[in-house]
């Protein structure tokens, strides 16, 4: 019986003891993000320069060809790339 009481309370105090763990991790990211937010927006828009070519490189390229077919005919489309072209 004792021991199931000192389990519980060592249960609770991990419990309340994490609470307070993520609580001054959250105060320290907040705060983090405060004093450092003019140097992190200011390298924001070279950030969104640099994703371009890697978006590019993982999307596959260019789309429009070797997809699927949305129902038009060969005659009607703008790529010279063959019917059967596939990447």
């Amino acid at each position: 019986m004792e021991n199931e009481s000192r389990q519980a309370a060592g249960q609770r105090f991990t419990r309340g003891a994490s609470w307070v763990f993520y609580g001054f991790l959250a105060i320290g990211a907040f705060f983090l993000f405060a004093e450092h937010r003019a140097h992190l927006l200011g390298w924001l828009p070279f950030l969104l320069l640099a994703l371009c070519p890697l978006m590019h490189f993982f999307h596959g390229g260019h789309g429009g060809h070797g997809g699927g077919d949305s129902g038009s005919d060969a005659s009607t489309r703008s790529s010279s790339l063959p019917p059967n072209h596939k990447h």
